[in-house]
């Protein structure tokens, strides 16, 4: 018995679902896009401009006040600087009103003190009338046989390490003694033989005289240790080309233990040349000088550099209208 063919139609439901739901993902593929399209996309890129342009203003005016904050800040700091100098010129005076009140308290004292300073000024001593033929006629303004007629001086101290160990309270002592012979002047200076300024910020100018500034400079040369190589010339040359002014009366004074030089006669020339006579045949500068003792012993040894400076200080001297003086004791 033979079996009917069944006939296959084309266009079935199935078919026809399959059409359908093809169609639904292409309408659904076009909304999506839809979201996507350009006018969007550069609506969003635009809002980021817009973005980053207001971030970087803002860092703009950031950055303009802490430029401002920084210019407060230094000057408050200059403020600082300067009120700390204020408080320190003060501090300085306070200790000389304290010192002035101190000495109003022992009168006795005192009166000696003004006898022997009269009794240097009007006579001398036995030791000093025996020796007078060989020194020069002392000017009649003088203490001691010092001339104390300038109106600005100049101290040159020796830092070296001699100094320090052997004779730096006594350097102050005659810094102090030497300061009270001029009671009243138009400018000081202190520095050492190499040239460097006890305070920078009064480099190559005067330092006005007070009695704060004094007490300043006694303060600090209890703790000034520039170096030193023991060679006063470099110090006098350098103070006299900086400070000799046509109008002006300077002595210089040069405290030191030693010359590490090897010739004094040259170290003599170069200053010489320096400190030239004027037209009333003085010479520019006066230069004074004091010697310290190093390592003097009973025997009498004396190490070859404080002879040299003690030669080397009496020429100097001799030669630029000064005085020399030489502490034989410690």
């Amino acid at each position: 018995m033979k079996r009917k063919r069944r006939n296959v139609e084309a266009f079935s439901l199935s078919f026809l679902d399959c059409i359908c739901c093809g169609f639904g993902a292409i309408i659904l593929l076009l909304v999506l896009s839809k979201i996507y399209e350009p006018v969007i996309i550069e609506k969003t890129q635009d809002d980021l401009e817009s973005l980053i342009a207001r971030l970087q203003e803002e860092l703009f005016d950031i950055r303009g006040e802490t430029a401002v904050l920084n210019r407060e800040l230094e000057d408050k700091r200059e403020q600082t600087s300067d009120t700390k100098l204020r408080l320190a010129r003060l501090q300085g005076e306070l200790n000389t009103m304290q010192g002035q009140f101190q000495a109003t308290q022992d009168d006795s004292e005192s009166t000696l003190d003004e006898g022997a300073l009269m009794a240097a000024r009007q006579s001398l001593t036995e030791e000093m009338r025996r020796l007078q033929p060989y020194y020069r006629r002392a000017s009649d303004d003088a203490v001691a046989g010092i001339p104390v007629d300038s109106e600005y001086i100049i101290f040159i101290i020796d830092t070296s390490g001699s100094m320090q160990q052997y004779n730096w309270a006594r350097a102050q002592e005659k810094l102090t003694e030497t300061l009270d012979v001029y009671p009243d002047v138009k400018g000081i200076q202190i520095m050492n033989d190499n040239g460097n300024f006890m305070f920078s910020q009064y480099r190559n100018r005067w330092i006005p005289d007070s009695p704060g500034r004094r007490q300043a400079i006694i303060n600090t040369m209890r703790t000034w240790r520039p170096f030193s190589d023991s060679n006063p010339a470099d110090g006098i040359i350098y103070a006299i080309n900086t400070f000799w002014s046509p109008d002006k009366k300077i002595s210089v004074y040069v405290f030191g233990d030693e010359f590490s030089g090897r010739s004094v006669e040259a170290v003599t020339q170069q200053i010489e040349a320096v400190n030239r006579k004027t037209a009333d045949g003085q010479r520019m500068v006066r230069i004074h000088a004091v010697g310290f003792p190093y390592l003097f012993n009973r025997a009498g040894n004396v190490p070859p550099t404080a002879v040299r400076f003690s030669q080397l200080m009496r020429v100097l001297c001799e030669r630029n209208g000064g005085t020399f003086v030489a502490l034989t004791e410690y």
